[in-house]
């Protein structure tokens, strides 16, 4: 069904090495053989800074030689330094030991003989060497060398990791990711144990320098999706990037559309279940929120505990999902156009007492739902920002007393009230969406305040030209369904029993083999029958 894989943006070609963005490999200036003048560079590169750690000391081998360490104290360990560095090269005397080492340079025997670390790397430039510094570890100078030892200390507080709230479930793992991208990796390769798991570095931000990494599985993914991602993530050129908002901002395919084309998720296990799909995910460090590559619209109805239970409940749900978006978008749009323009399609009794209920109210019907709608954001926004005691109660306050009150003094009408109380409570079933729920729900009440239910009607197709005219990373918004892909359709408005879905979805991967199960994987009744054997 597809004939060509396709892309509506623009390749750009890095001009830069090693998954690195062009900031960082700016400046070629290396360290000098002469350790003072690597200490007076790295001091006027890092500053007079309460935090900054300077340690000069002298170790012996075969002769005095002077080593210098430097790290941040609120980044790095202070204990595991002492311990596997500071402590080892104080013991550190070849004069009294009959040891002879093959290494002929002092830096060598640092390295090999004397630090007792986990990771160790080298690096000679003084870029580098300075973001190293900058992103927790700490750097060790040799007198004699140009290079400096790298060594993996970062440890600075850190959230634990603990139950998102945003993705709550009933059934299913409860660990979330958390700030930390190194907890976050490994968060995901204990989901999926497989060397195919690949994560590539990014270093994004001229000032933030934030590190970023993306993650696919070789085999499954479409090489030219990851091709893209690596394109779209080394043009960015941006002071900083403090969340993946940041990176989803300047990545999606149509950034002026109401609609996301970048997924997100907190849940280890969501994220593992698309890069099995064949999906990229993109890390960002400081933040819980992994952004993962191509994104459908009817992911917004799947969630990870519809495939932790049967398929029947899972399904039903799935549907009453749809049901609730389509309630929280049209509702307010229908109340309008039926009190407005078409009085005939409402049941007598109901039309005489919602003309009663109106008739105290001071505004157009228009008017009306645009200040209740406006009012029920309001809250709905301080009951979010505030502490959750006082923000709950704010909620509930405004709710009651708020809502009753405004009855009271005519200022809105019953109905209306009841039928904003009903597109509130749909709104919460998809969260996922509720930027583009907000504005189409809108937009359909000004359409249906203009026109009616042919306002209504010509909303609708605007909104779903639209939405089939969008694409992420390749893919279409609406696919499988626009277009259609019969064998997807297993696991999309419904949820097919596992041993059916048997193939991974052909939109996102595009390849000719996407088997993911074998065959005959229904479980079949057991033909033993309790008492039946002869004793």
């Amino acid at each position: 069904m597809f004939k060509k894989f396709r892309f509506h943006r623009k390749k750009n070609k890095p001009t830069y090495t090693n998954s690195q963005n062009k900031h960082v490999l700016e400046n070629n200036e290396k360290f000098e053989v002469n350790i003072d003048r690597n200490i007076s560079k790295v001091k006027e590169l890092l500053g007079t800074n309460d935090d900054i750690v300077f340690r000069e000391s002298v170790v012996f081998i075969e002769k005095p030689v002077k080593v210098f360490i430097c790290y941040f104290s609120t980044l790095s360990s202070n204990e595991y330094i002492n311990e596997f560095v500071v402590k080892p090269l104080q013991e550190l005397n070849l004069n009294n030991n009959q040891i002879t080492y093959s290494e002929k340079s002092n830096l060598d025997i640092v390295k090999n003989n004397v630090l007792d670390v986990g990771s160790l790397s080298e690096h000679s430039g003084i870029e580098v060497v300075v973001n190293q510094i900058l992103s927790g570890k700490a750097a060790l100078f040799i007198d004699g060398s140009d290079t400096a030892l790298i060594i993996e200390a970062q440890g600075f507080a850190m959230r634990n990791v603990s139950e998102p709230d945003t993705e709550s479930v009933v059934r299913g793992p409860r660990e979330g990711f958390t700030e930390n991208i190194e907890v976050n990796t490994g968060l995901i390769r204990r989901k999926i144990v497989n060397s195919k798991l690949y994560f590539e570095k990014f270093t994004i931000g001229k000032q933030t320098h934030t590190k970023i990494r993306i993650a696919y599985i070789e085999g499954i993914v479409n090489k030219k999706v990851v091709q893209e991602v690596k394109a779209r993530l080394n043009k960015i050129d941006i002071d900083s990037i403090l969340e993946s908002g940041y990176i989803e901002q300047l990545i999606e395919d149509h950034p002026t559309s109401i609609f996301p084309t970048v997924g997100n998720s907190e849940k280890p296990d969501i994220i593992a279940a698309r890069l099995l799909e064949g999906k990229v995910a993109i890390l960002c460090d400081g933040t819980p929120f992994v952004l993962s590559v191509p994104y459908m619209f009817v992911e917004n109805f799947q969630i990870s505990e519809d495939y932790y239970s049967r398929p029947y409940f899972a399904s039903a749900i799935r549907l009453l999902r749809l049901l609730a978006l389509f309630l929280t978008v049209t509702i307010p749009a229908f109340y309008v156009a039926l009190t407005s323009y078409h009085h005939a399609m409402i049941p007598t009794v109901l039309l005489t007492s919602m003309a009663a209920a109106e008739e105290t109210v001071p505004f157009p019907v228009l008017i009306e739902t645009l200040l209740i709608g406006t009012a029920f954001e309001i809250l709905r926004e301080a009951g979010v920002r505030l502490p959750r005691p006082v923000g709950s109660a704010i909620s509930i306050v405004g709710a009651l007393i708020i809502g009753e009150g405004a009855v009271q003094a005519g200022l809105v009408s019953a109905p209306m009230v009841i039928a904003m109380a009903l597109t509130g409570i749909s709104s919460f079933i998809v969260p996922a969406i509720n930027d583009a729920v907000v504005l189409s729900r809108l937009f359909f009440v000004l359409l249906a305040g203009i026109l009616g239910l042919y306002g209504v009607l010509i909303g609708f197709l605007i909104i779903l030209a639209h939405m089939c005219s969008l694409r992420s990373f390749g893919t279409p918004y609406l696919a499988p369904h626009a277009p259609i892909i019969l064998r997807e359709w297993k696991d999309t408005l419904i949820r097919a029993p596992l041993w059916k879905m048997n193939q991974r979805p052909q939109s996102i991967t595009w390849q000719h083999e996407t088997n993911r199960q074998g065959k005959n994987q229904k479980p079949q009744a057991s033909t033993w029958k309790n008492g039946s054997e002869e004793n």
